[in-house]
């Protein structure tokens, strides 16, 4: 036993993801885990609103990507350490998402990003990685049914493959049982729309906005 009150640990897995600090961040989580902490009250009552509040600032430009990507890892190495304890009817999930960085494409840090926030707001994740072809998310998504697929691409030489990508998608017949989001440094909302995405997301914060919405 961590001989902590809760509220202290809390209040200190909270501040730690805030402030990126991986290692206490997992040591807090240790704490709450071994002071009879419910994995679910570590991850909502602390863990989700300080990546909330991540994204927050990073709209308001209080924090910058640097910040963020720090976050982000305090926050994985948070949920490596609280996942094997947290069961089914804990947490239920809000949805699966599958995401990829688009065929031609092996930039990661934004996608992972994504992967990360959305976990914490409590989506289940299907990650194919990056360089992904069309024809990996249309096995995927007959796979897994997800109801969200995120396409990334960071290079204007490879976003065009975004459409295509969709295009097949359609062709496959699945179109119409999910939704899908695009992001990445070449695109924006009006790229977005002609390539028949569902919605865009100029960074990770944003994409667990836009999810949810179109869940919603």
């Amino acid at each position: 036993m961590s001989g902590q009150p809760e509220a202290d640990i809390l209040d200190a897995l909270y501040r730690h993801i805030l402030l990126g600090e991986a290692e206490p961040s997992v040591a807090a989580v240790r704490a709450g885990l071994d002071g009879g902490c419910r994995p679910t009250t570590l991850l909502f009552e602390a863990m989700i609103p300080a990546l909330d509040e991540v994204g927050s600032r990073f709209e308001r430009g209080e924090y910058f990507l640097p910040e963020m990507l720090i976050s982000a890892r305090a926050m994985r190495a948070s949920m490596e350490v609280l996942r094997p304890h947290m069961s089914a009817t804990d947490a239920p999930s809000l949805g699966t998402v599958v995401m990829g960085t688009i065929a031609g494409d092996i930039h990661d840090i934004g996608k992972d990003m994504v992967d990360i926030m959305l976990e914490g707001a409590g989506f289940t994740i299907v990650d194919l990685g990056v360089n992904v072809p069309a024809a990996r998310f249309v096995t995927a998504i007959a796979e897994h049914r997800p109801a969200v697929v995120g396409m990334s691409a960071f290079l204007t030489t490879t976003a065009p493959q975004v459409g295509r990508t969709i295009e097949a998608v359609r062709a496959a017949g699945l179109r119409d049982t999910v939704r899908i989001i695009v992001g990445g440094a070449p695109i924006d909302a009006a790229f977005a729309a002609e390539a028949g995405a569902d919605g865009y997301a100029p960074d990770a914060s944003s994409a667990v906005r836009v999810t949810k919405a179109l869940l919603a």
